[in-house]
């Protein structure tokens, strides 16, 4: 296992090398496979070790490593000009949490709070997944990580394309596959479609146990559609209790 002062130099060597080569109108430069956690194929594999359990903590230089990785890849993304909602955004929001987290949120793109803030889920129903976090599960938003499908506000909070979620979503994976969670929970129908498949539906799927990658995948309502329908925070409820029985965590009574 490589030093924390050498992952540092690896990291900063390779920053150096993207922005070279972005600078030429090339392509990334080819990266040693020992200075890499995830493999760089058009569906990247979690090869991180293995996650910490309830009350562990991952190794330091492995989480510096998945950390740093997220930021390299966060330079990367730039200031995307990749797809047409570039145009309308105020700032791009990448994702937010630990890198170490055992378990990530899935949403499908930031709303105008978000946008205006950089941050995922920050709005209303940010702050009803945070007390989701908080008070259902006992965790803090540092705990987890959260991250969307699309990293630019749909103008007026519409749904995203087909064409911004095809160019966006290798950035997603490629999240995915750095943090290597235990568990991934979907929130809503467009984070599932694009995890897996168009023929996904929220109405019928929420609350089964499906798989991405090999990762646990759990889809549940989006917290949009529970402040639009508060009846189904219930059904919520019971979609969080299955993944914190999953990761170990104490189920309390939830009043």
């Amino acid at each position: 296992m490589n030093t924390e002062a050498e992952i540092r130099e690896i990291f900063s060597h390779m920053r150096d090398l993207l922005t070279a080569y972005r600078e030429m109108g090339l392509g990334p430069p080819p990266v040693p496979a020992d200075a890499l956690c995830v493999s760089r194929g058009p569906e990247p594999k979690p090869v991180r070790p293995a996650p910490p359990r309830a009350g562990e903590t991952m190794d330091r230089t492995a989480a510096l490593e998945c950390a740093a990785l997220l930021e390299a890849l966060r330079d990367r993304i730039g200031d995307c000009q990749r797809c047409k909602l570039c145009q309308g955004r105020t700032h791009l929001v990448f994702g937010e949490g630990s890198p170490e987290a055992r378990m990530v949120f899935v949403g499908e793109g930031p709303g105008h709070d978000e946008d205006m803030a950089g941050r995922p889920f920050v709005g209303e129903s940010g702050k009803l997944l945070t007390r989701i976090i908080e008070n259902g599960m006992g965790l803090t938003r540092k705990d987890v990580y959260i991250c969307n499908v699309v990293k630019c506000h749909p103008p007026k909070n519409r749904d995203p394309e087909t064409d911004e979620i095809e160019t966006c979503i290798p950035f997603l994976k490629e999240q995915l596959a750095i943090i290597g969670p235990e568990v991934i929970c979907c929130l809503g129908r467009v984070a599932g479609q694009a995890l897996l498949g168009t023929d996904f539906k929220i109405s019928a799927e929420r609350g089964k146990w499906r798989s991405y990658q090999g990762i646990p995948l759990m889809p549940t309502f989006h917290p949009a559609y529970l402040l639009r329908n508060p009846s189904a925070k219930r059904l919520v409820w019971e979609d969080i209790k299955k993944i914190m029985t999953r990761l170990g965590l104490e189920v309390k009574p939830h009043g």
